[in-house]
Protein backbone atom coordinates (compact mmCIF):
# COMPACT_ATOMS: atom_id res chain seq x y z
CA UNK A 1 0.00 0.00 0.00
CA UNK A 2 2.82 2.43 0.81
CA UNK A 3 4.44 1.91 -2.59
CA UNK A 4 1.15 2.39 -4.40
CA UNK A 5 0.39 5.57 -2.47
CA UNK A 6 3.92 6.91 -3.03
CA UNK A 7 3.55 6.29 -6.74
CA UNK A 8 0.30 8.21 -6.85
CA UNK A 9 1.55 11.24 -4.96
CA UNK A 10 4.81 11.30 -6.90
CA UNK A 11 2.88 11.06 -10.15
CA UNK A 12 0.76 14.01 -9.06
CA UNK A 13 3.94 15.89 -8.15
CA UNK A 14 5.47 15.23 -11.57
CA UNK A 15 2.30 16.34 -13.35
CA UNK A 16 2.04 19.61 -11.45
CA UNK A 17 5.71 20.42 -10.93
CA UNK A 18 5.90 22.85 -13.85
CA UNK A 19 2.77 24.79 -12.80
CA UNK A 20 3.32 24.80 -9.02
CA UNK A 21 6.14 26.99 -7.79
CA UNK A 22 7.05 26.43 -4.15
CA UNK A 23 8.46 29.57 -2.50
CA UNK A 24 10.85 29.52 0.42
CA UNK A 25 8.18 30.76 2.83
CA UNK A 26 4.40 31.25 2.95
CA UNK A 27 3.00 34.02 0.78
CA UNK A 28 2.47 37.49 2.21
CA UNK A 29 -1.08 38.51 3.06
CA UNK A 30 -2.14 35.06 4.26
CA UNK A 31 -1.98 35.31 8.05
CA UNK A 32 -5.18 35.27 10.10
CA UNK A 33 -4.61 38.90 11.04
CA UNK A 34 -4.26 39.98 7.41
CA UNK A 35 -7.18 37.90 6.16
CA UNK A 36 -9.68 39.08 8.77
CA UNK A 37 -9.16 42.66 7.54
CA UNK A 38 -10.81 41.56 4.30
CA UNK A 39 -13.98 40.66 6.24
CA UNK A 40 -15.30 43.83 7.91
CA UNK A 41 -17.16 43.11 11.12
CA UNK A 42 -15.24 39.91 11.83
CA UNK A 43 -12.44 39.34 14.31
CA UNK A 44 -9.98 36.65 15.34
CA UNK A 45 -10.57 34.91 18.66
CA UNK A 46 -8.90 32.04 20.52
CA UNK A 47 -10.12 29.94 23.41
CA UNK A 48 -8.81 27.02 25.50
CA UNK A 49 -11.36 24.19 25.54
CA UNK A 50 -11.05 20.49 26.28
CA UNK A 51 -7.27 20.80 26.59
CA UNK A 52 -6.68 22.51 23.21
CA UNK A 53 -6.50 26.07 21.92
CA UNK A 54 -8.99 26.78 19.14
CA UNK A 55 -8.76 29.70 16.74
CA UNK A 56 -11.95 31.01 15.17
CA UNK A 57 -13.15 34.05 13.24
CA UNK A 58 -16.45 35.50 14.44
CA UNK A 59 -18.81 38.32 13.46
CA UNK A 60 -22.44 39.31 13.01
CA UNK A 61 -25.46 39.29 15.32
CA UNK A 62 -28.21 36.79 15.90
CA UNK A 63 -28.43 33.03 16.48
CA UNK A 64 -25.04 31.32 16.43
CA UNK A 65 -23.88 29.50 13.29
CA UNK A 66 -20.75 27.35 13.61
CA UNK A 67 -18.92 26.74 10.32
CA UNK A 68 -16.49 23.79 10.27
CA UNK A 69 -14.12 23.61 7.27
CA UNK A 70 -12.59 20.63 5.52
CA UNK A 71 -9.26 19.33 4.32
CA UNK A 72 -7.07 20.77 2.81
CA UNK A 73 -8.42 24.13 3.89
CA UNK A 74 -9.00 26.18 7.03
CA UNK A 75 -11.49 28.77 8.33
CA UNK A 76 -11.01 30.88 5.19
CA UNK A 77 -12.98 28.28 3.19
CA UNK A 78 -16.20 30.10 4.17
CA UNK A 79 -15.03 33.64 3.39
CA UNK A 80 -17.52 33.96 0.49
CA UNK A 81 -20.54 33.16 2.67
CA UNK A 82 -19.60 34.64 6.06
CA UNK A 83 -20.39 38.34 5.37
CA UNK A 84 -23.87 37.64 3.99
CA UNK A 85 -24.80 35.22 6.79
CA UNK A 86 -23.56 37.74 9.36
CA UNK A 87 -26.47 40.04 8.51
CA UNK A 88 -28.78 37.68 10.39
CA UNK A 89 -26.55 35.37 12.42
CA UNK A 90 -23.57 35.34 14.76
CA UNK A 91 -21.15 33.47 12.47
CA UNK A 92 -18.02 31.65 13.66
CA UNK A 93 -15.72 29.83 11.25
CA UNK A 94 -13.50 27.52 13.24
CA UNK A 95 -10.03 26.05 12.85
CA UNK A 96 -10.76 22.85 14.74
CA UNK A 97 -8.17 20.64 16.45
CA UNK A 98 -5.14 20.23 14.17
CA UNK A 99 -6.13 22.95 11.68
CA UNK A 100 -4.63 26.35 10.93
CA UNK A 101 -3.41 28.17 14.01
CA UNK A 102 -5.29 25.93 16.46
CA UNK A 103 -3.47 23.39 18.64
CA UNK A 104 -1.99 20.28 17.03
CA UNK A 105 -1.73 17.81 19.90
CA UNK A 106 -0.45 14.27 19.61
CA UNK A 107 -3.92 12.71 19.81
CA UNK A 108 -7.64 13.42 20.05
CA UNK A 109 -8.41 13.43 16.32
CA UNK A 110 -11.34 11.04 16.50
CA UNK A 111 -14.47 12.99 15.62
CA UNK A 112 -16.10 12.31 18.98
CA UNK A 113 -13.28 14.11 20.82
CA UNK A 114 -13.25 16.90 18.26
CA UNK A 115 -17.02 17.26 18.70
CA UNK A 116 -16.43 17.77 22.42
CA UNK A 117 -14.07 20.63 21.51
CA UNK A 118 -16.77 22.29 19.40
CA UNK A 119 -19.51 21.79 21.99
CA UNK A 120 -17.31 23.52 24.56
CA UNK A 121 -16.63 26.33 22.06
CA UNK A 122 -20.38 26.84 21.57
CA UNK A 123 -20.83 27.09 25.33
CA UNK A 124 -17.89 29.49 25.58
CA UNK A 125 -19.37 31.81 22.97
CA UNK A 126 -22.43 31.90 25.18
CA UNK A 127 -25.09 30.31 23.04
CA UNK A 128 -27.40 27.63 24.40
CA UNK A 129 -27.60 26.08 20.94
CA UNK A 130 -26.00 26.63 17.54
CA UNK A 131 -26.67 25.81 13.93
CA UNK A 132 -23.75 23.47 13.11
CA UNK A 133 -22.54 23.43 9.50
CA UNK A 134 -19.64 21.32 8.26
CA UNK A 135 -17.88 20.51 5.00
CA UNK A 136 -15.66 17.48 4.35
CA UNK A 137 -13.82 16.58 7.60
CA UNK A 138 -15.81 19.41 9.16
CA UNK A 139 -19.03 17.63 8.18
CA UNK A 140 -17.84 14.55 10.05
CA UNK A 141 -17.13 16.63 13.14
CA UNK A 142 -20.49 18.40 12.74
CA UNK A 143 -22.35 15.09 12.70
CA UNK A 144 -20.44 13.97 15.80
CA UNK A 145 -21.48 17.20 17.54
CA UNK A 146 -25.13 16.47 16.76
CA UNK A 147 -24.83 12.81 17.81
CA UNK A 148 -22.99 13.44 21.07
CA UNK A 149 -24.17 16.94 22.02
CA UNK A 150 -27.76 17.41 20.86
CA UNK A 151 -28.20 19.88 23.71
CA UNK A 152 -26.07 22.44 21.80
CA UNK A 153 -27.20 21.57 18.25
CA UNK A 154 -30.21 23.44 16.88
CA UNK A 155 -29.95 22.14 13.30
CA UNK A 156 -27.27 20.25 11.36
CA UNK A 157 -25.92 20.81 7.84
CA UNK A 158 -23.53 18.39 6.10
CA UNK A 159 -21.78 19.60 2.95
CA UNK A 160 -20.75 16.85 0.49
CA UNK A 161 -19.37 14.39 3.08
CA UNK A 162 -20.86 12.05 5.66
CA UNK A 163 -19.45 10.71 8.93
CA UNK A 164 -17.16 7.65 8.49
CA UNK A 165 -19.13 4.40 8.61
CA UNK A 166 -18.41 0.70 8.16
CA UNK A 167 -18.89 0.99 4.41
CA UNK A 168 -15.51 2.72 4.13
CA UNK A 169 -13.82 -0.55 5.02
CA UNK A 170 -14.94 -2.02 1.69
CA UNK A 171 -13.75 0.87 -0.49
CA UNK A 172 -11.22 -0.50 -3.01
CA UNK A 173 -7.53 0.18 -2.72
CA UNK A 174 -7.01 -0.19 -6.48
CA UNK A 175 -8.99 1.73 -9.13
CA UNK A 176 -10.90 0.09 -11.94
CA UNK A 177 -9.43 0.41 -15.43
CA UNK A 178 -9.94 4.00 -16.58
CA UNK A 179 -11.44 5.10 -13.25
CA UNK A 180 -8.96 7.89 -12.52
CA UNK A 181 -9.96 10.88 -14.65
CA UNK A 182 -8.91 14.53 -14.68
CA UNK A 183 -12.15 15.49 -12.90
CA UNK A 184 -14.25 13.67 -10.31
CA UNK A 185 -17.45 14.56 -12.20
CA UNK A 186 -20.63 13.45 -10.47
CA UNK A 187 -18.68 11.31 -8.02
CA UNK A 188 -20.06 8.00 -9.26
CA UNK A 189 -16.56 6.84 -10.27
CA UNK A 190 -14.49 8.71 -7.70
CA UNK A 191 -11.25 7.09 -6.59
CA UNK A 192 -10.32 8.39 -3.12
CA UNK A 193 -6.71 7.22 -3.02
CA UNK A 194 -5.73 9.85 -0.46
CA UNK A 195 -7.85 8.11 2.20
CA UNK A 196 -5.15 5.42 2.14
CA UNK A 197 -2.19 7.75 1.64
CA UNK A 198 -3.08 9.75 4.72
CA UNK A 199 -3.12 6.60 6.84
CA UNK A 200 0.64 6.31 6.43
CA UNK A 201 2.53 7.91 9.30
CA UNK A 202 5.71 10.00 8.93
CA UNK A 203 6.06 9.57 5.15
CA UNK A 204 3.58 12.29 4.02
CA UNK A 205 5.18 14.81 6.36
CA UNK A 206 8.59 14.13 4.84
CA UNK A 207 7.29 14.30 1.29
CA UNK A 208 5.19 17.43 1.66
CA UNK A 209 6.76 19.67 4.31
CA UNK A 210 8.22 23.11 3.53
CA UNK A 211 5.37 24.11 1.23
CA UNK A 212 5.30 21.01 -0.97
CA UNK A 213 1.77 20.21 0.26
CA UNK A 214 0.77 22.86 -2.30
CA UNK A 215 1.49 20.30 -5.05
CA UNK A 216 -1.03 17.86 -3.61
CA UNK A 217 -3.51 20.66 -2.94
CA UNK A 218 -3.39 21.92 -6.53
CA UNK A 219 -4.12 18.38 -7.73
CA UNK A 220 -7.21 18.20 -5.51
CA UNK A 221 -8.40 21.66 -6.49
CA UNK A 222 -8.31 20.50 -10.10
CA UNK A 223 -9.74 17.00 -9.61
CA UNK A 224 -12.50 17.88 -7.14
CA UNK A 225 -13.84 21.11 -8.70
CA UNK A 226 -16.08 21.77 -11.65
CA UNK A 227 -14.19 25.04 -12.26
CA UNK A 228 -10.84 25.18 -10.51
CA UNK A 229 -10.63 28.98 -10.93
CA UNK A 230 -13.30 29.20 -8.19
CA UNK A 231 -10.46 28.67 -5.70
CA UNK A 232 -8.49 31.82 -6.39
CA UNK A 233 -4.72 32.38 -6.04
CA UNK A 234 -5.02 34.08 -2.64
CA UNK A 235 -7.05 31.18 -1.24
CA UNK A 236 -4.53 28.67 -2.56
CA UNK A 237 -1.76 30.62 -0.84
CA UNK A 238 -3.81 30.63 2.38
CA UNK A 239 -4.27 26.86 2.29
CA UNK A 240 -0.61 26.29 1.43
CA UNK A 241 0.37 28.26 4.55
CA UNK A 242 -2.09 26.26 6.66
CA UNK A 243 -0.33 22.98 5.75
CA UNK A 244 3.17 24.35 5.30
CA UNK A 245 5.18 22.38 7.84
CA UNK A 246 5.45 18.75 8.91
CA UNK A 247 3.48 19.30 12.11
CA UNK A 248 0.50 20.70 10.22
CA UNK A 249 0.58 17.80 7.75
CA UNK A 250 0.80 15.29 10.60
CA UNK A 251 -2.23 16.81 12.31
CA UNK A 252 -4.28 16.92 9.11
CA UNK A 253 -3.48 13.30 8.34
CA UNK A 254 -4.52 12.37 11.88
CA UNK A 255 -8.14 13.21 11.00
CA UNK A 256 -7.98 10.36 8.46
CA UNK A 257 -6.02 8.03 10.71
CA UNK A 258 -8.86 8.29 13.23
CA UNK A 259 -11.41 6.86 10.75
CA UNK A 260 -11.27 3.30 12.20
CA UNK A 261 -12.22 4.67 15.64
CA UNK A 262 -14.80 6.97 14.07
CA UNK A 263 -16.43 3.94 12.42
CA UNK A 264 -16.66 2.15 15.76
CA UNK A 265 -18.19 5.24 17.36
CA UNK A 266 -20.67 5.76 14.51
CA UNK A 267 -21.94 2.22 14.95
CA UNK A 268 -23.05 3.13 18.48
CA UNK A 269 -24.84 6.36 17.56
CA UNK A 270 -28.63 6.48 17.50
CA UNK A 271 -30.35 8.58 14.88
CA UNK A 272 -30.03 12.33 15.38
CA UNK A 273 -33.39 13.98 15.96
CA UNK A 274 -32.84 17.64 15.05
CA UNK A 275 -33.59 18.81 11.48
CA UNK A 276 -30.73 17.94 9.10
CA UNK A 277 -29.86 19.14 5.61
CA UNK A 278 -27.39 17.45 3.31
CA UNK A 279 -26.18 19.68 0.49
CA UNK A 280 -23.85 17.98 -1.93
CA UNK A 281 -22.49 17.55 -5.44
CA UNK A 282 -20.10 14.58 -5.99
CA UNK A 283 -20.88 13.30 -2.49
CA UNK A 284 -24.67 13.47 -2.91
CA UNK A 285 -25.43 9.73 -2.89
CA UNK A 286 -23.09 9.02 0.04
CA UNK A 287 -24.56 11.78 2.18
CA UNK A 288 -28.12 10.78 1.29
CA UNK A 289 -27.47 7.13 2.12
CA UNK A 290 -25.95 7.88 5.52
CA UNK A 291 -28.58 10.43 6.53
CA UNK A 292 -31.30 7.93 5.67
CA UNK A 293 -29.68 5.60 8.20
CA UNK A 294 -28.73 8.14 10.87
CA UNK A 295 -31.21 11.05 10.80
CA UNK A 296 -34.85 11.03 11.84
CA UNK A 297 -35.68 14.04 9.66
CA UNK A 298 -33.55 15.23 6.78
CA UNK A 299 -33.65 16.84 3.37
CA UNK A 300 -31.17 16.71 0.49
CA UNK A 301 -30.08 19.42 -1.94
CA UNK A 302 -28.19 18.53 -5.12
CA UNK A 303 -25.89 21.38 -6.17
CA UNK A 304 -25.45 21.77 -9.92
CA UNK A 305 -22.29 23.00 -11.66
CA UNK A 306 -20.13 22.30 -8.64
CA UNK A 307 -17.49 19.92 -7.47
CA UNK A 308 -16.65 19.08 -3.88
CA UNK A 309 -15.79 22.61 -2.67
CA UNK A 310 -19.33 24.04 -2.62
CA UNK A 311 -18.63 26.98 -0.23
CA UNK A 312 -16.19 28.36 -2.80
CA UNK A 313 -17.60 27.00 -6.06
CA UNK A 314 -21.27 27.84 -5.47
CA UNK A 315 -21.37 30.18 -2.44
CA UNK A 316 -24.69 31.80 -3.36
CA UNK A 317 -26.39 28.40 -3.66
CA UNK A 318 -25.08 27.54 -0.21
CA UNK A 319 -26.16 30.91 1.21
CA UNK A 320 -29.68 30.61 -0.23
CA UNK A 321 -30.16 27.10 1.13
CA UNK A 322 -28.72 27.95 4.54
CA UNK A 323 -31.02 30.96 4.85
CA UNK A 324 -34.04 28.84 3.92
CA UNK A 325 -33.14 25.88 6.13
CA UNK A 326 -31.85 27.68 9.21
CA UNK A 327 -34.82 29.99 9.58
Amino acid sequence: MRLACMALILAASTCLAQSTVIPDQPAAGTTDEELVRLLPGFENQTVEVNGVRLHYVIGGKGPLVILLPGWPQNWWEYHKVMPTLAANYRVASVDFRGMGTSSKPADGYDKKTMAHDIAELIRHIGSEKAYVVGHDIGAQVAFAVAANHPDVTRKLVLIDVAHPDAGLMSWPLLPAVGQIQDKVGDGSHAYLWWFAFHQVKDLPERLMADGRARIEQDWFFRYLTADESSIDPLSRDVYARSYWNADAIRAGNAWYQAFPQDIIDEGKYAKVNMPVMGIAAPGYEWVKLRLAAKATTFEMVKVQNSGHFIPEEQPQVLIDNLRRFLR
